[in-house]
């Protein structure tokens, strides 16, 4: 269905995306190239028969849905060449779907295999580190620029059920902000709170105190409160989903007025059970409305089958999206992305001129 889909854009000018998951948008077939390679046993041997384990079918839980990452990850974690090669090739998926920006992200520990306790951000442990992976992965990214004219930037993810990794991962955004590393972002399970006691908050008031940028997972499955949380507590400059801050018209309201931005995800919020499966009764058409502050994204296209066509093909279809919704929303996407000023300017020109516009200051 995704396949054929995406073959009609939705819209065909440059894009910004801002919300995917390297390890959530990993080629089918490197992944059995490298199970190969590493004699690695898979439960299929060909690309239809991965592909068909790895996706989900129908909605799920989001709890099901991050059960999926287990049949792939084994394969690509803790292997130098592979993380690389997922990295380039990540890149250029990207610039086949018209997208001119992308900020990827990742958990630098679960691509080093680190399953348990942290190690600190500039030891080894085994054969790769969480700052090997960082390392690899920019060196991919830059490789993949140069091959297919796509600026690329990436976001350390911190990851909620493992507070003591959070301390390591804001270090590496320090380390390497001058080598991609433009943001740093706190995902998983938003049951587990930020406590003043906790790696996450701590890690967050360093990315404050440093300057690092800060997005947050939040209001996707949890309550209004969680993304409350993130605004207030972690000082999120960005909200990954958001979608259950319309259940708090007050926070909402707050948030429209700050132009907090969104990073929405059609297709995604269907199949983690986020969104009531009815893409006319998605969240974002609210957005829309209200003209706020959000973009378009796909989060793990490998899982869902999907592409970022298919986002933006779906918001045409089922949400009543225009060609000039499209055009504005990557520009709030470009104005509320994390490259440096300049760089910023840089990619607001490009889209302006893609599209035909004259340059504003608003959203």
């Amino acid at each position: 269905m995704a396949e054929v889909l995406s073959e009609a854009v939705g819209f065909e000018q440059p894009k910004v995306e801002l919300h995917v998951h390297l390890d959530g948008a990993i080629r089918v077939q490197t992944i059995l190239d490298v199970a190969k390679r590493r004699g690695v046993p898979l439960p299929a041997d060909t690309v239809e028969g991965m592909t068909q384990i790895i996706i989900l079918q129908e909605p799920a839980t989001l709890t099901e849905f991050l059960g999926k990452f287990a049949e792939y990850m084994h394969v690509i974690a803790g292997d130098r060449e592979a993380i690389k090669r997922i990295a380039y090739e990540f890149v250029e998926d990207k610039a086949k779907e018209g997208v001119v920006y992308v900020e990827v992200r990742y958990s630098p520990h679960f691509l080093a295999n680190t399953q348990v306790e942290p190690i600190p951000w500039d030891q080894e442990e085994g054969d790769v580190s969480p700052d090997d992976v960082v390392r690899l992965v920019n060196e991919g990214l830059k490789e993949g620029e140069k091959a297919f004219n796509v600026q690329a930037r990436s976001i350390l993810c911190c990851m909620r059920h493992m507070p003591n990794w959070s301390m390591t991962v804001v270090e590496l955004c320090k380390k390497y902000r001058h080598e991609g590393v433009v943001a740093i972002d706190l995902a998983g399970d938003e049951s587990l709170n930020t406590d003043a006691q906790s790696g996450h908050r701590l890690a967050y008031e360093e990315a404050v105190r440093c300057g690092v940028h800060r997005t947050v997972h939040a209001g996707e499955v949890g309550p209004p409160s969680v993304v409350k949380e993130a605004v207030e507590v972690l000082k999120a400059e960005r909200i990954g989903h958001g979608y259950r801050t319309l259940e708090d018209p007050a926070l909402y309201q707050q948030l429209l007025d700050q132009k907090m931005h969104f990073e929405v995800c059609p297709i995604s919020s269907k199949f983690t059970g986020a969104c009531d499966p009815d893409f006319t009764k998605h969240p974002v058409i609210r957005f829309r409305e209200d003209k706020a502050n959000y973009s378009l994204n796909t989060d793990d296209p490998l899982i869902f089958n999907s592409t970022l066509n298919l986002d933006y093909l779906t918001a045409q279809q089922h949400m009543g999206f225009t060609q000039e919704e499209f055009q504005r929303l990557n520009i709030c996407a470009a104005e509320s992305c994390f490259l440096p000023e300049e760089e910023k300017k840089a990619l607001l020109t490009k889209l302006y001129e893609a599209y035909g516009m004259q340059k504003s200051t608003g959203f």
